[in-house]
């Protein structure tokens, strides 16, 4: 409950901050002056304040469940803009867009069935430091995939952002003291921080530069294949007895159906804007 809380959470945010963000380009000035028009409008706010509490849902849910099911909910929320789109914006949906929701959907409920607990494995010292070391080499990846061309840069720096979450997600899983002393002597904690930091700058950047769709596919496998992966080598995340094939395919068929939805990466336009705009077009 707490992981699709949190892809509710994050994909209702997406619409709600493209209202405001709409509603406040009305005006002029720059960016700066954007977003202090955004931030007086109680949309931006509910939708800033859906992103923390998706957060907190986040991390309860990586504390019970095996990090391949909360990875692939998360991916889930590009469903729930798809859907909350269609209400708030006046998107509409294609065909196989409405399919591809189904099949989230699908492959969500298969994971629920076969998910087994959490690892029961501690997370070593060696893993935490590797992790500390991937949230620095994200940073680097940014810096270098930002000079390539095209859909080259937006496929790296979506890649990169989705490292950056995934680092996000097997560091909290390393954190094993809420004690100032254990938090500050933890490089999981830095890693997170750093990571989360890293793949918002690189996501927002990719988003910014190239095609929504392209990076959104990146963001999508980097976040839940390798993170997934950590879990159950280095974490002991199994599935329920004789389930792992329905898990296999339960992860395969949410990531499959997230990617169709890959343009909602980004806040999707309204329907008048989207019918004139390429698809993965910003």
């Amino acid at each position: 409950m707490c992981a699709l809380g949190a892809a509710v959470c994050f994909g209702t945010a997406t619409v709600l901050q493209a209202v405001a963000a709409r509603a406040a380009g009305t005006g002029g000035g720059g960016e700066a002056a954007l977003l202090l028009r955004a931030l007086r409008q109680w949309r931006y706010l509910a939708g800033l304040a859906l992103d923390g509490l998706g957060f907190l849902l986040q991390i309860a849910a990586l504390r019970s469940l095996p990090i391949y099911a909360v990875g692939a909910a998360l991916a889930s929320s590009l469903a729930v803009t798809a859907v909350v789109g269609t209400r708030l914006l006046g998107v509409r949906l294609t065909g196989s867009e409405g399919a591809a929701v189904g099949v989230v959907c699908a492959g969500l409920a298969l994971l629920g069935l076969a998910s087994g607990a959490e690892g029961d494995r501690a997370g070593s010292t060696a893993l935490k430091y590797t992790m500390l070391a991937v949230a620095v080499a994200v940073l680097v990846l940014g810096a270098a995939g930002g000079r390539l061309p095209g859909r080259g840069r937006s496929l790296v720096l979506g890649l990169g952002a989705g490292f950056g979450f995934g680092v996000v997600e097997v560091a909290v899983r390393l954190i094993d003291g809420l004690t100032p002393s254990a938090l500050l002597t933890n490089p999981a904690v830095y890693a997170l921080l750093l990571g989360g930091g890293a793949a918002f700058l690189l996501l927002t950047t990719a988003l910014e530069r190239g095609s929504v769709t392209v990076a959104t596919a990146g963001l999508v496998v980097g976040e839940t294949v390798g993170p997934a992966t950590v879990g159950v080598v280095w974490l002991g995340d199994r599935t329920r007895e004789g389930l792992t094939w329905l898990a296999v395919l339960g992860f395969c068929v949410a990531v499959a159906g997230a990617l169709l939805l890959a343009r909602f990466g980004e806040a999707p336009a309204p329907a008048a804007q989207v019918a004139k705009t390429p698809l993965g077009q910003s």
